[in-house]
């Protein structure tokens, strides 16, 4: 939003408050205490924080010295902001299913409040508010003390209607308490579920419409929204783009494909169909240069400037609130709109405040009405995008202007964010660089008021729906076809570090900031050279030296995935599940965890079989991080997967061998009898011969595999069970009861078994019988649903073992919630 909107006006410094106190410290301390609060494992009671922000502001208010009074307000304005998000976080963590409720089905009613998409099985997915009352058919148990969930995330599978039968309804649900992987960075669903107010999630059994339920103002705004849906779908359906077109008119992304989907990711625009900032920015562009064009013609005697820049900003504020409820009023169109609102408002006002001082302000308002934002990726990336472009355009507007304006601000946007995006599991694609660069004036210039204005028409004169059609099919298919051809570019990759990202991002900002052209050619030349070297010269990238041997069993779900890594050299076992579209454990948890941990090359790779639960996205893990050496245990059936996808790689069969990987013995074995399935997996005996520490990977044997390795065992003296030593046994086959016999459980006698289960998963791993035996031998028991990733790491006292539900969040980890409920099953059951 330009200035000229609101210009005019009294100066009206924002710096300092009537007590002399600087303004701008009490909002950073206020922010970051909302921020600290989802640093905490324990959430702390926002009303002794209340408590403790009073003291501070009295004893602010007695002490003589200034220095005294500046640290106490500044400290009563932290607490304020961790009391606020507190209280928030508490009110949502009060709403709770209760345990015995789970799996169990309830009848409940209530409203649609999402647009239903597609999903994965021939689902229909859609978000459920629940009414007053709603749980009010529930026979199973009676209504607990604290509050039940008003909002849940359901999915209904198998034979049913395209649509929903109404708007309001009673469905017959089971539940589940919100779960999902805890690893060490990447995506959380989990974060995402408590960020957006699901205190549940499940399935639906059966629909019926319900006209007896009171729809209120957020439910008749939502029936609107789905009406808005069928119009768009009427009007534009029979578009070839309509998937886009819908993504941006109305935030609807339910016609996506998994195809469109990988292509926004490899040229990192995704943030193209996620209506945010830039296309409220875009409207609020488009209505105030037009508000504004009309107001100035009114003459002065009719209209004051004053009453023109009123006018202009109301005319901002309507459009730009009106294109936020077409898109679904999500979180980022209320940030958006929340920002432009504060940036409006101060320009209305006169106040002639510094652009990061505007950016503060903005920060703070959106913590104070949206205080879950920190949770949200799109949150830091988008007030670090402004802080990016302030940073190099303040004070030099007049002089950058059109074609390398442009330029500049996509190359600080691309090195500015590449950090954060490492920090959060993401990479930088390079192709992305050039795609924005194509993609964003685009959508600005052309396709968001060809849209807008498109479907303004085809609702004023509904007979001009087929040329409009037309007309947005050309404009969206010139940007498909771009990014489509960008995607498919194959630009070379940069890997790299937190650290060398942080390095690069301050080189090529100061490079844009700095005015002095000998400086800035200086750096530009190094950068260039550097990216040769690094780029198109492929020098090696080393591993992160890890001096003691590591092991990490990933959270995956319903799989398995271990990494083993010991000085630079790295093996992972298994590439956990994946539903083609839909999940891939390569995507959402190896992969980010790999690039955080520094791991830029795989020196080994084992599949132990071809099940889709431990060879999930093995294609694009060979395609991203191919191994030096890929070992399984159906080599064949995995070679051939790979061919299929035009990788052809040598795929070596698990055979009996000892290899190293430092100073850690590599020991393979693999059943003479099974050649295919659960029975031909490739069993891996990790021995650390310096700590006496052994790990035992098994993946899905059965008990007469069992009794065959066991006999291997007992056949080599080298390779018998040494009852010295620290022994980790991955229960066979997540804890079935076909397998961990009684004989295998008491002949290793493991000091710790990990069983790698979903939670409330269908198979009921592990099964009670499986966990009595290890009971009985004294092995300590993990089960991944409960504690998230398992670390295992060699120190001077022994085995160390850190599971990551110990330092989660509250969210996840808090008593009461679905984490804490699978401990105490998992304790009973082994009782």
């Amino acid at each position: 939003m330009s200035g000229d909107f609101f210009s005019g006006g009294s100066n009206r410094p924002l710096s300092r408050n009537p007590r002399g106190f600087m303004v701008g410290p009490l909002l950073i301390a206020f922010c970051c205490g909302v921020i600290l609060l989802y640093r905490l494992s324990v959430l702390p009671a926002w009303q002794w924080l209340f408590a403790a922000m009073a003291g501070c502001s009295v004893l602010a208010l007695l002490l003589p010295q200034r220095w005294g009074r500046t640290a106490f307000i500044l400290f009563a304005a932290l607490l304020a902001g961790t009391a606020w998000a507190s209280w928030h976080s508490s009110q949502r963590l009060h709403e709770r299913l209760p345990a015995s409720w789970e799996k169990v089905p309830l009848e409940v009613s209530g409203y649609v409040c999402s647009l239903p998409a597609r999903g994965s099985f021939d689902s229909l997915k859609f978000d459920f508010c629940l009414v007053e009352n709603a749980y009010q058919h529930n026979a199973q148990a009676p209504l607990p003390a604290h509050a039940l969930p008003s909002r849940l995330r359901l999915a209904w599978y198998g034979d049913h209607p395209d649509q929903l039968p109404g708007h309001t309804l009673t469905i017959t649900v089971v539940l589940k308490r919100p779960h999902g992987g805890l690893n060490l960075t990447g995506f959380r669903y989990e974060d995402w579920l408590f960020r957006h107010g699901y205190r549940a999630t499940g399935s639906v059994r059966t629909v019926v419409s319900d006209a007896s339920i009171k729809c209120g103002l957020h439910c008749r705004y939502r029936y609107q929204h789905r009406r808005l849906l069928d119009w768009v779908t009427a009007k534009f359906g029979e578009a070839r783009h309509f998937p886009l077109l819908a993504s941006l008119l109305i935030g609807y992304r339910g016609a996506m494909t998994p195809a469109h989907w990988d292509t926004l990711k490899a040229t990192g625009t995704i943030h193209l169909v996620a209506i945010s900032g830039l296309h409220l920015g875009l409207v609020a562009l488009g209505i105030g240069g037009v508000a504004r064009r009309c107001a100035v013609r009114v003459p002065e005697s009719i209209l004051s400037e004053r009453a023109r820049r009123r006018l202009t900003f109301g005319a901002v504020m309507i459009g730009c609130l009106a294109y936020a409820l077409m898109s679904g009023f999500t979180v980022p169109t209320r940030r958006a709109l929340l920002m432009i609102a504060v940036l409006g408002w101060a320009l209305l006002q006169g106040w002639h405040i510094s652009p990061w001082r505007s950016l503060l302000l903005a920060l703070t308002v959106v913590l104070i009405a949206e205080p879950f934002s920190p949770l949200d990726a799109g949150f830091w990336l988008s007030f670090c995008a402004v802080a990016v472009l302030i940073l190099v355009f303040s004070g030099r507007l007049g002089m950058v202007q059109g074609v390398l304006a442009l330029v500049l601000a996509q190359t600080a946007m691309f090195a500015g964010l590449w950090p954060g995006l490492l920090l959060m599991g993401q990479n930088q694609p390079l192709a992305g660089f050039v795609a924005n660069l194509f993609a964003i004036p685009w959508v600005s210039m052309v396709v968001m008021p060809l849209l807008l204005c498109g479907a303004l028409l085809v609702a004023l004169v509904p007979a001009s729906s087929v040329g409009v059609t037309l007309l947005l099919d050309t404009v969206l298919g010139v940007l498909w076809q771009g990014l489509q051809w960008l995607g498919g570019w194959g630009s070379p990759t940069i890997q790299l570090g937190v650290a060398a990202a942080i390095g690069l991002a301050a080189v090529v900002l100061l490079a844009l900031w700095y005015p002095q052209r000998g400086f800035r050619l200086t750096l530009v030349l190094s950068l260039g050279l550097w990216s040769v070297s690094h780029v198109w010269l492929q020098v090696p990238v080393g591993n992160r030296l890890v001096p003691l041997p590591q092991v990490i069993v990933w959270d995956v779900g319903q799989g398995l995935s271990v990494l083993v890594r010991h000085q630079q050299q790295t093996l992972l076992y298994d590439t956990g599940p994946a539903i083609p579209g839909v999940f891939s454990a390569v995507e959402s948890v190896i992969l980010p965890n790999l690039r955080a941990l520094g791991v830029q090359r795989l020196d080994t790779l084992v599949v132990s079989h071809a099940d889709g639960d431990h060879s999930g996205g093995l294609e694009q893990l060979v395609t991203e991080l191919p191994p030096a050496r890929l070992i399984g245990g159906e080599s064949i059936e995995i070679a051939d997967r790979l061919a299929q996808a035009g990788l052809v790689r040598n795929v070596t069969d698990c055979k009996r061998q000892t290899l190293m990987l430092g100073r850690l013995e590599l020991n393979f074995w693999r059943s003479d009898r099974a050649k295919e399935g659960n029975g031909a997996s490739c069993v891996l005996r990790i021995r650390d011969p310096d700590s006496k520490i052994e790990w035992l990977l098994t993946g899905d044997i059965t008990v007469r595999e069992e009794a065959e390795y066991l006999s291997y065992l007992n056949d080599q003296p080298a390779q018998k069970a040494d009852d010295a030593v620290i022994r980790v046994l991955l229960a066979p086959h997540h804890g079935s009861k076909t397998s961990s016999s009684d004989a295998l459980v008491q002949a290793l006698s493991p000091d710790t078994v990990i069983y790698t289960a979903g939670y409330l998963h269908r198979y009921g791993h592990p099964h009670p019988q499986v966990t009595r035996r290890y009971q009985l031998e004294g092995s300590r028991q993990i089960n991944t649903a409960c504690a998230g990733a398992v670390v295992m790491a060699v120190k001077s006292a022994g085995l160390a073992i850190r599971q990551m539900q110990q330092n989660a969040p509250f969210w996840i980890s808090g008593p009461g919630l679905a984490r804490a409920q699978c401990l105490e099953r998992l304790h009973n059951i082994t009782q």
